[in-house]
């Protein structure tokens, strides 16, 4: 019957934590729904310096309410090559601090003031909004709700945890793991580590902390020791974005990892004096110890609303006090996360914006320039980025297959990017005063980067029928994949041609050579379609092995169309 009790007491537990997560999620989501594309252009603007990303760390961490949604999103960046290792080890510093706001919404809000009893009434204010067409009043009706359901969740969270005066048998328990001094003190670091790893969220790990301390399960020391911990767990989420990422989003990962790791090994050093300054401050603000031990249950209820705020303030003193000790050393973080991460030999170098910084804005001349050069590296990408159709089509072991369409993928991702920031770049430039040849140009410019992010996802779009058909086991006899391959050699001429054009000055190119290699892969195209047919009759294959045969030659002979119009916009441009 004890057992049912306590299991009861246990799913009840993590229910709450579940409710509490779920708001939280919502809440976050929502958030970055409302400013997300604001988020990017600004962690792309502000990190050329390390004190200014740092300070957008705190910003969009704030903002979004999630260290680790801020970690996956520089991951994720530095992987598209929009933000460079140094620039993301100073926004995940900030992040760090910016995560400390919501245990401070928590300590003000959810335990000096009871919001649960507002919640349904937000939610029920709000729940028109949810249903809106409008995307922003949608969001905003999501993040209403979110934040009455974590509200909620808390006022759950802090009934389901035994508490100590019912419950004597709970302290007893965890008294036979609190009594055994600094053991003690990395036991619960290493608790509030494990915890974050499988919560996967260091936002519910300290409002579970927050609500044991409040309730008296542990003391404030060993509260304090797995807010330490959660600073760890919290780097496994950008741990885990970074496995399926390149080379330099796993270093920005381990950075991150480091960075925390030695925050914490600094402050264990410290731990008791650091403490007994909280208390100081705590004592001196409120007249009572939140390190005093053996109270009275009369102490115990005056004291215990002041736990989650000395937390919060631990919380934030170690994050700020550790960014400013570290900032000045990120090239020798970035450094060491470099040696950590090797550069496998056949992974692509980092990618990134070489040429252009979307924060700053050269003279017209000399950023059409810029501009220039960077859509020349952008054309490189998408030509790399359709050679590995042909080799989806070698026989091969799975694991290279899946590899190459995971390279295949992050292509398309790194040119969503590079389109978005080379635009912004590009329409900045139209703002300010230019001459009619410049505008041309930048018209041009911008009808070329369209085409190229268009390429990309039509070479995305035939790795997808590939896996598709794949998974189906359906291949293409080696006959057609033989004629596939001349179409392909005429498609990677047309690429090469591209690339030589657009490595010239824009305005001096003969479209006469890549408008001969267009009307070639036509031609072969229609070859493809006539034999197709035939052999469709002469029933050398099935229907289904001929509709995966013509989506690729199709799909092909239209890469070779954004080519051309890459040609096509340059001499528009030349036209009065």
């Amino acid at each position: 019957m004890q057992f049912l009790t306590y299991f009861w007491q246990t799913i009840t537990l993590i229910g709450a934590l579940g409710l509490f997560l779920y708001g939280m999620k919502l809440m976050s989501e929502a958030l970055q729904k409302v400013a997300g594309s604001k988020m990017r252009h600004i962690l792309g603007a502000m990190t050329n310096n390390r004190f200014k990303g740092a300070f957008t760390g705190i910003l969009v961490t704030t903002t979004i309410q999630s260290s680790s949604a801020t970690t996956v999103m520089v991951v994720s960046f530095v992987n598209a090559g929009l933000l460079t290792l140094t620039g993301a080890v100073s926004v995940i510093m900030g992040a760090n601090i910016g995560t400390t706001v919501t245990a401070w919404v928590i300590s003000l809000l959810g335990f000096k003031v009871s919001l649960s009893f507002l919640s349904l009434p937000l939610i029920g204010l709000s729940f028109p909004l949810f249903f809106s067409k409008n995307g922003l009043r949608k969001s905003w009706g999501e993040f209403i709700i979110g934040f009455a359901i974590l509200f909620i969740g808390l006022q759950f969270l802090k009934e389901s945890v035994p508490d100590i005066k019912s419950n004597p048998e709970a302290l007893h328990f965890l008294s036979a793991y609190t009594d055994l001094g600094f053991v003690s003190v990395l036991l619960f670091v290493l608790i509030g580590t494990l915890l974050t790893i499988i919560i996967q969220s260091s936002s519910a790990t300290m409002a579970l902390t927050l609500v044991l301390t409040y309730n008296g399960l542990i003391p404030f020391e060993l509260a304090a020791s797995m807010v330490l911990g959660e600073n760890i767990g919290t780097t496994i989420t950008a741990n885990l974005a970074a496995i399926v990422a390149n080379t330099s989003a796993k270093r920005a990962a381990r950075a991150h990892l480091l960075f925390n790791l030695f925050g914490v090994l600094w402050i264990l050093a410290l731990f008791h004096p650091f403490l007994r300054g909280i208390d100081f401050f705590m004592a001196k603000r409120h007249g009572i110890s939140v390190l005093s031990t053996n109270l009275s249950t009369e102490q115990f209820e005056s004291v215990k609303s002041l736990y989650p705020i000395a937390l919060s303030l631990f919380h934030t003193a170690f994050n700020i006090i550790n960014t400013f000790l570290l900032i000045g050393f990120v090239p020798f973080i970035a450094k060491i996360a470099t040696k950590l991460v090797k550069q496998k030999e056949e992974e692509d170098e980092e990618f990134r914006l070489k040429f252009i910084n979307t924060g700053l804005l050269s003279t017209s001349e000399i950023a059409t320039v810029l501009a220039q050069k960077e859509i020349a590296v952008f054309g490189k990408l998408v030509e790399r980025m359709f050679c590995f159709i042909p080799q989806l089509f070698e026989d091969q072991k799975e694991k290279k297959y899946v590899k190459l369409l995971a390279r295949v993928k992050k292509y398309e991702e790194i040119t969503d990017n590079l389109e978005d920031e080379i635009a912004a770049y590009l329409s900045k430039m139209m703002e300010g005063e230019i001459s009619n040849d410049s505008s041309k140009k930048i018209m041009a410019m911008l009808a070329i980067i369209d085409n190229l992010e268009s390429n990309a996802d039509v070479i995305y779009q035939i790795s997808r029928v590939i896996e598709l058909n794949h998974q189906r086991k359906i291949r293409i006899p080696e006959e057609q994949i033989q004629l596939l391959k001349e179409l392909w050699t005429l498609v990677k001429e047309s690429f090469k041609e591209m690339n030589r054009n657009l490595e010239k000055s824009l305005w001096t190119v003969n479209p006469a050579k890549s408008l001969e290699i267009e009307k070639r892969i036509n031609e072969k195209r229609n070859e493809l379609r006539i034999r197709h047919f035939e052999d469709l009759k002469e029933k050398k294959y099935k229907h289904k092995v001929g509709v995966f045969y013509t989506d690729i030659f199709s799909l092909s002979e239209k890469v070779g169309d954004y080519v051309i119009n890459v040609t096509e916009a340059i001499e528009e441009s030349k036209k009065h």
